[in-house]
């Protein structure tokens, strides 16, 4: 599998992809560039112009750091863990030490983009 990054303004993380056909199937779309847009203080989400297959699930805890497919379309990033009775499919994780700092406007620009 490939090393893939995400870069919120200057600072770089790895992200962790699930082996999954939705993880798989946004791996092959890369490099994209997106603005993420916050959602109750503690998520940034953007829709895609296209579909990622499904396999959603009620996680029920969301951790800071998850990265999920909410439908078929929405990329969501979790920066603060809570409750939920949403169902999402997994694509991965990344590390959520300063997540909170770095997602803290409104709409922040997001790139993923393999490893070089």
């Amino acid at each position: 599998m490939k090393s893939v990054l995400l870069q919120i303004d200057e600072t770089t993380v790895p992200i962790r992809f699930a082996d999954n056909e939705t993880a798989m199937a946004l791996q092959k779309r890369l490099p994209l560039t997106m603005q993420m847009k916050e959602l109750n203080g503690n998520e940034k989400y953007h829709y895609f112009p296209f579909s990622l297959p499904t396999n959603p699930k009620n996680v029920g805890t969301v951790q800071a750091g998850d990265l999920m497919l909410y439908g078929s379309d929405c990329l969501v990033l979790f920066y603060e863990s809570f409750q939920t009775d949403i169902k999402y499919t997994r694509i991965g994780w990344v590390e959520p030490n300063r997540l909170s700092e770095l997602l803290s406007a409104d709409t922040v620009r997001v790139q993923m983009s393999t490893k070089q």
